[in-house]
């Protein structure tokens, strides 16, 4: 069963799949949003190639547990998902995630430019392999 995780942001989408037993995360793409139909069309498209059976999106809270604006308009995100593939939507808690992605990136010593490309990718295979982990006992290599 492959696994869809993504991160949703204005700008951009970061897009990661499992692996058919879910274990690992791998990063796939970033998709620079234009329109929402544009956007639903290239997951819808990720989703057949890979036999999605399900989502994870990664989950905006404010530091405090509570929910913000950006989680409420996640939450519409997920709904729409759900209605439009007819597959679950994991909601799951993405705080730092991006930041803990930006980290590895400087560690591995990208460029600003480059790191700019690929960071919603990085966080989607964050969120998504944080899932794996929490589902399959595995402990996290990061």
């Amino acid at each position: 069963m492959r696994i869809l995780g993504i991160d949703y942001g204005d700008a951009r989408i970061g897009l990661a799949i499992s692996d058919e037993l879910g274990w690992t995360a791998q990063g796939l793409e970033v998709i620079q949003r234009r329109h929402l139909s544009d956007d639903m069309g290239r997951i819808a498209a990720v989703i057949n190639q890979y036999n999605v059976e399900k989502i994870v999106l990664g989950f905006p809270k404010n530091m405090n547990g509570t929910i913000g604006p950006r989680g409420e308009i996640t939450q519409e995100f997920a709904s729409m998902l759900e209605r439009e593939f007819r597959v679950p939507v994991i909601l799951w808690d993405e705080r730092l995630s991006t930041v803990a992605a930006e980290r590895v990136l400087l560690q591995a010593d990208m460029s600003r430019k480059k790191r700019k490309g690929v960071i919603d990718k990085v966080a989607a295979q964050m969120i998504l392999q944080t899932y794996l982990d929490s589902h399959t006992g595995h402990k996290p290599l990061l």
